[in-house]
């Protein structure tokens, strides 16, 4: 646990030093604000169909415009940021939290651990992702954002198995690790008490990279139907735009919000996975 805290406290430090992760977190912030104070501010209800007059441009009693199925742009962006945010963390902490379980066990046993682990990893990762999740979404009668996560999820902790199995395997050999064998502290004390607060900040970094992927991913579904129909998302505002042709019919107050926070979104996982990058790799760390 003292060494965790060490670690954390260090991270820290760096962290808040480290202009990528200042500007990431910013903007990030700002995303959360919108779904935590817009509600404050503007009835959420009217991101329902039918809710509003349709096809209205931005206006002063209509910031954002309304759409053609009834929904108020603004009240649907405040709803909806906030549930893909909601999706695309899910997915990313369940999928990070089984490649790391994976990986340090595979890592530190070796063995039979590690052929099995490593073969059901390597034939995962050679099927196209995005076909797995169209058959299964498909397959999915309602799907909701939760169950969006767990598909999402079923399919990206291979990355985050590898990587920790790699660091794992170099950890296993330092001579504090082989002390602490020696004076018989058990396999699962040496895991998570000597190795893993070692690969804290490649998990996190694992974890913001599984999220950012885990949202492009829903937003992939999303655009094709087979997101959450009664609950408003950024996906499935962009799907709706397309369905009814807001594009060739000039309504760019209709797809452009959620486009925007998207771009937004991904910039700020970006700048805080490079950080992140920068603190795990000391190379990286001593050129910044």
């Amino acid at each position: 646990m003292q060494s965790i805290l060490r670690n954390t406290r260090a991270a820290l430090a760096y962290l808040g030093t480290n202009s990528k992760m200042v500007a990431g977190m910013a903007i990030l912030a700002v995303l959360l604000l919108i779904g935590i104070i817009g509600p404050l501010f503007v009835d959420i209800r009217l991101a329902e169909p039918i809710s509003v007059r349709t096809n209205q441009p931005p206006s002063a009693e209509h910031w954002l415009g309304t759409d053609s199925g009834g929904r108020d742009l603004l009240a649907v962006v405040i709803a909806g940021t906030p549930q893909t945010l909601r999706m695309g963390v899910l997915a990313g902490v369940i999928g990070t939290t089984i490649g790391v379980m994976l990986g340090l066990f595979s890592g530190y046993f070796g063995g039979w651990w590690d052929r099995i682990i490593g073969a059901v990893t390597d034939t995962m990762l050679t099927i196209p992702p995005l076909a797995i999740l169209l058959v299964v979404a498909s397959s999915v009668r309602a799907v909701n954002v939760e169950m969006m996560a767990l598909i999402i999820a079923a399919l990206s902790w291979m990355h985050a198995t590898r990587v920790i199995r790699a660091q794992v395997l170099a950890l296993r050999e330092l001579g504090y690790v082989q002390m602490a064998r020696l004076s018989g502290l058990g396999s699962f004390s040496i895991i998570f008490r000597e190795i893993f607060p070692n690969v804290i900040p490649i998990a996190f970094a694992s974890l913001v990279g599984a999220t950012s992927g885990a949202i492009l991913s829903g937003m992939g579904l999303e655009v094709l139907g087979l997101g959450p129909q009664n609950t408003p998302t950024l996906g499935m505002t962009v799907y709706w735009a397309l369905l009814y042709a807001a594009f060739s019919r000039g309504m760019w107050w209709w797809w452009s919000p959620p486009v925007i926070i998207l771009a937004l979104l991904f910039i700020a996982l970006f700048l805080i996975a490079s950080a992140l990058d920068d603190f795990a790799n000391p190379r990286l760390r001593s050129q910044s």
